[in-house]
Order: C-alpha cells, then structure tokens, then sequence
C-alpha cells in the first residue's frame, strides 16, 4: 500500500511491475483511475489496469526489469502531487518470443492522498526515442524524426 510520500507510488510500481504482480501495480491506483500506455491504449478503472498488466506481465513482460533512472515530484497541493518518473526496461519479449531490446520511458503519475496513503489517480507512459522531437507516418507507420542539425541535435536523452 502507499505510504506517506507521494513518490511511494513510483516505488510501488517498480516493485509491483518486478514482482510481475497486475493486482499489486492495479492496487496503487484509485477505482476510477485513467491510465495511457505507451502506444495510447487508455483504461479507466483499475479493474481494467489490473487486466491489462496481467495479460502484459503473461505475454509481453513476463522476464522483465523495471529501474528508475530519475524522478520529480511536485506538490501541487497537500494532498496533490505530480510525478515524473523515467525508467529503463529490460527483459521484454518480442511477439516471435526472441529477447526484444531495452526501452526507457518517462511517465508521469497524479496522484492524491488517501486516508490509507497516496493512490494514483492518473498515469501516462511515453517511450523515450533518443534524437527524436517527434514522429512522422510514412508508409503507414510513425517514424522518429528530429528538425534539428548537426551532431548535438539537443534532443534530451
């Protein structure tokens, strides 16, 4: 459960998603919580949540590793915070069941405190893509793209 600091919540999830526990990352969000995956998929329960990490932890994530590399946290109020959490992933399984490569995302967390500790309201994952400010279709998929010259493109990492 969430203790007193609002950054317990981001300790939560990296311990829930190493133990590949769905019921114990669900159990961080309030009921009516909203989460936004890295390719957009959005759940608004935490049934849903908890349903979309089990099937994640059993078919994509199931050798997985989750490390914080930084966190911010941001009172915006008592009982109101914002956390932005970068992570590296390691472990994840390709759809052809071949070891696929690291990631590293960022994610941020509103999360309110509860009478029994902080819950998160809302979270959203991105992928982080070195040198990329954005993403362009081409031929039916999206590209990582940056406008910037030169070697430094200043994209951060």
């Amino acid at each position: 459960m969430p203790d007193e600091a609002p950054e317990s919540v981001a300790d939560g999830f990296r311990a829930a998603w190493n133990a590949h526990d769905a019921a114990a990352l669900a159990a961080l969000f309030e009921a009516e919580a909203d989460f936004v995956n890295v390719t957009g998929l959005h759940w608004t329960r935490r049934a849903e949540i908890e349903a979309a990490h089990a099937y994640g932890f059993a078919r994509i994530f199931a050798g997985s590793r989750l490390e914080m590399t930084a966190r911010r946290v941001r009172r915006l109020g008592p009982d109101l915070a914002l956390l932005v959490v970068h992570w590296s992933l390691t472990g994840q399984t390709a759809p052809d069941g071949t070891p696929a490569g690291p990631r590293r995302t960022v994610m941020s967390f509103l999360v309110r405190r509860a009478a029994d500790g902080w819950r998160a309201l809302a979270a959203h994952n991105t992928d982080r893509v070195a040198g990329a400010e954005t993403f362009v279709r081409r031929d039916g998929r999206l590209a990582p793209a940056s406008y910037r010259a030169g070697p430094d493109d200043g994209a951060a990492g």
